[in-house]
């Protein structure tokens, strides 16, 4: 059974870019998840996405995108889609620092041993600037990447879901390893502090990866 690949579509009319994102999807995923489900999912990500975007030109291609990943989630969840890797999901409030930044090591030093998501609680309109600042020190662009809203669909695709200050906004399911790191929100920082956290995290990114994919 075929995964489906990610894209990124052209921008132009916003209900233009849906209309043809939920064909281009239905093609994707025909036979794992249904057209009703796929169109649902796709207008629910621009609709989450657009509460906290402080700009709308890019808003359908990113939400093209965040449904393509929890339509993914979604057919893994269902078993549709099979894993090959353990799954990691990390989780903070506004997904603009901590769990962007754990997410990226994570990618990074992870080398296709896990796949990884990342989501915030109440996210925010972007990713904060010195976050992208002190990983693009380590070699890590952030450009492309963006706050999303956490949902239940990833939350189950997860094996091992990481929270960083987000209380109990992610719900709990059995069969999940669930963990917790305290961490410094980089929001009430300058670049040196950032830096301590992202240097902490890379840190603890390298004792998961001793865990779960050695």
């Amino acid at each position: 059974m075929r995964t489906p690949s990610s894209g990124q579509l052209p921008l132009t009319d916003p209900n233009d870019v849906l209309r043809r994102g939920a064909e281009r999807l239905a093609v994707q995923y025909d036979g794992l998840v249904s057209e009703e489900t796929i169109e649902r999912v796709l207008f629910e990500s621009y609709a989450a996405l657009a509460r906290t975007a402080k700009v709308s030109t890019h808003l359908a291609s990113l939400a093209y995108r965040f449904a393509h990943d929890r339509l993914a989630a979604l057919a893994q969840a269902k078993g549709v889609i099979p894993k090959t890797v353990p799954e990691v999901l990390f989780v903070c409030v506004q997904n603009s620092g901590r769990s962007q930044m754990a997410a990226a090591w994570l990618r990074e030093l992870g080398k296709g041993r896990v796949h990884v998501r990342s989501a915030g609680s109440e996210p925010g309109a972007s990713i904060l600037s010195l976050v992208v600042d002190a990983m693009a020190e380590e070699g890590i662009a952030l450009t492309d990447d963006f706050p999303k809203p956490l949902t239940d669909d990833v939350v189950r695709a997860a094996d091992a879901v990481i929270t960083m200050g987000c209380g109990d906004a992610c719900p709990i399911y059995p069969g999940k390893r669930y963990l917790d790191w305290q961490l410094t929100d980089p929001a009430d920082l300058d670049l040196d502090g950032v830096r301590r956290v992202r240097d902490e995290i890379r840190a603890r990114v390298d004792e998961l990866l001793r865990e779960i994919a050695p």
